[in-house]
């Protein structure tokens, strides 16, 4: 069973006052498998938080049908809502509270009193480490504690799906490495199907199965970091430091997208490294030019970003 399933999802958000309408999703249709880890990608305003919020059952399409977990989001809401969580990058949480506080008040809106619910926050409290924090004030955190926090509230009803809304916003790298971490572990040990936006390539590229970069509205591309780098045709690049010889019709082989010579340097942008990197080899073996040097590199997703986003 998919744990998300929609077919043209369409959203348009309009202005009283200005009498103007803005169009957040045109025609959206999405599937994620249960158990995956999907990232949004895309830039400011491109649709990715209007389409959390309708699978999440915060918001209404205009049109389009979606499913999530088996049950309609407009039908079957209250059902969705027993089995899903959210935690986003701006929440916040009463200020003069104290984590223990909080997670206790959450837990009873999602049913738990007793014994059950103090089980349920020890074990959050623990898997967030927030333990050396209990006695401080909600406004008194710090930005990543107070994200740790808010992945520990996402967490109370032991959710089958979570939307994470950019988790790591704003937080310095070395707490961003643990917050994915924790993530990563999410559906690594409890199986934990998550749809993740992000505006960090690398935190895409570390944590998800698959991205769809949304633009727009709508969805551009879809596939793993590697397939869209492919689909896009950005290439990867071998670098060579070249001695004697003559290189310069190198770039004329089948398969360089791209080809840039300085001093004694060489940068090849291929479609595939590994069919092609022999074949150069062999080439330049044939024209007497020594190979001192040799690098791969593969584009980054940040690349794959830029270019669709133009």
């Amino acid at each position: 069973m998919l744990a998300v399933e929609a077919h043209g999802l369409t959203k348009t958000f309009r202005s009283v006052f200005s009498r103007r309408s803005t169009t957040a999703l045109l025609d959206v249709s999405l599937a994620v498998p249960r158990g995956m880890v999907f990232g949004l990608l895309g830039p400011n305003g491109a649709g990715k938080t209007t389409l959390l919020s309708i699978l999440a059952t915060l918001l209404l399409p205009d049109r389009g049908r979606a499913s999530v977990l088996g049950h309609d989001v407009i039908r079957e809401a209250a059902r969705i809502r027993q089995k899903v969580n959210m935690a986003s990058g701006n929440a916040s949480f009463l200020w003069s509270l104290r984590p223990g506080e909080i997670l206790t008040f959450y837990g009873r809106l999602y049913g738990l009193y007793g014994m059950r619910l103090r089980r349920r926050v020890d074990d959050l409290i623990g898997l967030c480490e927030l333990a050396d924090h209990l006695k401080t004030p909600y406004n008194e955190l710090s930005t990543g504690i107070k994200q740790r926090l808010n992945l520990a509230k996402s967490l109370l009803n032991d959710p089958e799906l979570l939307f994470l809304d950019e988790p790591t916003l704003g937080l310095d790298p070395d707490i961003s490495i643990r917050l994915r971490a924790q993530i990563a572990a999410l559906r690594r040990e409890r199986g934990t199907t998550i749809l993740l936006t992000t505006h960090y390539m690398r935190e895409a590229e570390e944590l998800c199965d698959e991205i769809a970069f949304i633009k727009g509205g709508q969805i551009l591309a879809r596939g793993t970091a590697d397939q869209l780098k492919r689909q896009i045709r950005i290439g990867e690049v071998i670098s060579l430091r070249l001695e004697g010889g003559a290189w310069e019709e190198l770039g004329a082989l089948p398969g360089i997208l791209g080809f840039v010579s300085k001093d004694d340097r060489v940068e090849c942008t291929v479609d595939s490294a590994v069919e092609r990197l022999p074949t150069i080899l062999r080439w330049l073996h044939e024209r007497n030019v020594a190979v001192r040097h040799v690098d791969v590199r593969e584009p980054e997703l940040e690349e794959v970003f830029v270019e669709l986003a133009k």
